[in-house]
Parts: structure tokens; C-alpha cells; sequence
């Protein structure tokens, strides 16, 4: 018995011991410098912006009065959401004749495109600052003896710069079009009842667009710490270095230059 508790406890001691040696090697002081630190601000941001977008939903309505003797009122609810394809939420608009009583509708437009690249474009930063902050922490001799591991990183900042510049662009363009296009006035301009004088339509809910302004501005924000990120991570490439070795290099050549120009002067 005492055996097999000892191996036991022993393989209980083995995983436990991994963690504790991970956490260990960790250097947490990596975090108060501004490199770990942005990281840390972009891993969040990432969050907050796909998670915004990614889990907005809203609804928009209308209300139909038929104008013939049973005075019918119809309330028309339509509920749409991310990946805002539009054109694919269906609502039934009510008929005021007596031969059929609704007709299956679907709203206009299909901004699938700039939602899914907002979304698909902040899990893929969340995944690489969480890497990069893996090995900025656990692996930061590698970093710093490896002069490729800071050229990549350098490069793909500058990647994330661009493409969040564009993401948060093009979504909140689209988001402006989803606004018109889910506005409860759209609706019952698309609807041939409202047209007539058999039914009297009133518009219903503005959707709510908190959320999804929201996740507009923390693409910007996005934009901002991965373009600022940018000189704390050029800093650590070679380009940096040889630029200051060349400056260096060049000081005191111009300045005995000049004394030799002063000495045949004299």
C-alpha cells in the first residue's frame, strides 16, 4: 500500500510541479515595460472588439392597420444579428384583401463582408498577442538572441496596423448602411401595403445600436495600439541598431574631419 500511495502521489506531484516551473520562468516584470504592456492592451481590446460584434443582435417592426370592416392590426417584428446577412431575415407582411392574408418579405442588403472580417480579424490578433506574450514573457532570450523572432513580430504589427485601419473602416461604413437599412421607415417603405389607401402602417422599435457602435470604436482603438506598438517593437529588430551604429559611426569622423581642416588652416 504504501508503495502505490508513494507513486501515487508522486505522479500527482509531477503536473503540479510543470505548472508551478511554468509560472515560475515567467518574468511578470516584462509586463510594466511598454512592449508587454501594449500586448496585454491588445489581447484585451481584441476581445472586446470581436466579442461586440460577433454577439450583436437587434430587432426592428412595424405595425399594419387594415383599413376594410374587421380593422385587422398586424405588428411586425423582424430580428437580425450578426453575420447581418439581410437579405436572408424573412417577415410576413400582411395582405388586406381577402383572397390571402400575408406575404413572406426579407430585408435589403447583405453586409456579411465587413462584419466577418471585423470579427475574423480580431480573434487572429487575440491568438498572436497571446502567443507573442508567451514568448515575450517565458522564452524573452530567444527573443532578444534571435534577430528574426523581432523582425516578425515587427512585420506582423505592421500587418495588424494596416488590416485593423481597414476593418474598422469598412465596418463602420457597413454598420451605417445596416442603420438605414433596418430603420422601421425602411421597413414600411419596402412593404406594397403602405402604399395604398387599404392600410394605414406606422412605424415601430428603432433597433438599438449601442453595441454595435461599440465594437466600431474598439476596432479604432485597435488601430491605435498596434500602430503605437509599432516603434516599441522596431526597437528591437536589428534595423534599430544599425541605425544608431551608423550615427555613432559617423560623429567622430565629421569631428576629426574638422580638426584637420582647422590644423591646415593654421
Amino acid at each position: 500500500m504504501s508503495a502505490t500511495e508513494g507513486s501515487s502521489r508522486a505522479a500527482d506531484k509531477s503536473p503540479r510541479q510543470q505548472v508551478d516551473r511554468l509560472l515560475v520562468g515567467l518574468r511578470w516584470q516584462r509586463l510594466e515595460e511598454p512592449l508587454g504592456f501594449i500586448k496585454v492592451l491588445q489581447w484585451l481590446f481584441a476581445i472586446f472588439a470581436f466579442g461586440s460584434c460577433g454577439s450583436y443582435s437587434g430587432e426592428t417592426g412595424a405595425t399594419v392597420r387594415c383599413n376594410n370592416e374587421a380593422k385587422d392590426v398586424s405588428s411586425i417584428i423582424v430580428l437580425f444579428g450578426y453575420p447581418f446577412r439581410l437579405n436572408r431575415v424573412q417577415y410576413e407582411m400582411p395582405l388586406c384583401d381577402d383572397d390571402s392574408t400575408s406575404k413572406t418579405m426579407h430585408l435589403m442588403g447583405d453586409f456579411s463582408a465587413p462584419a466577418e472580417f471585423f470579427v475574423t480579424l480580431g480573434i487572429f490578433s487575440f491568438f498572436y498577442t497571446m502567443a507573442a506574450l508567451v514568448l515575450y514573457l517565458r522564452f524573452h532570450n530567444l527573443y532578444t538572441e534571435n534577430r528574426r523572432f523581432p523582425l516578425v513580430d515587427f512585420c506582423v504589427t505592421v500587418s495588424f496596423t494596416f488590416f485593423w485601419l481597414v476593418a474598422a473602416a469598412a465596418w463602420g461604413k457597413g454598420l451605417t448602411d445596416i442603420k438605414g437599412a433596418t430603420r422601421p421607415s425602411s421597413l414600411t417603405a419596402a412593404m406594397s401595403v403602405c402604399h395604398g389607401e387599404e392600410a394605414v402602417c406606422s412605424a415601430g422599435a428603432t433597433p438599438s445600436m449601442g453595441l454595435a457602435n461599440i465594437s466600431v470604436l474598439f476596432g479604432f482603438i485597435n488601430f491605435f495600439l498596434w500602430a503605437g506598438n509599432c516603434w516599441f517593437v522596431f526597437k528591437e529588430t536589428p534595423w534599430h541598431g544599425q541605425g544608431q551604429g551608423q550615427d555613432q559611426g559617423q560623429g567622430p569622423s565629421q569631428e576629426s574631419a574638422a580638426e584637420q581642416g582647422a590644423v591646415e588652416k593654421q
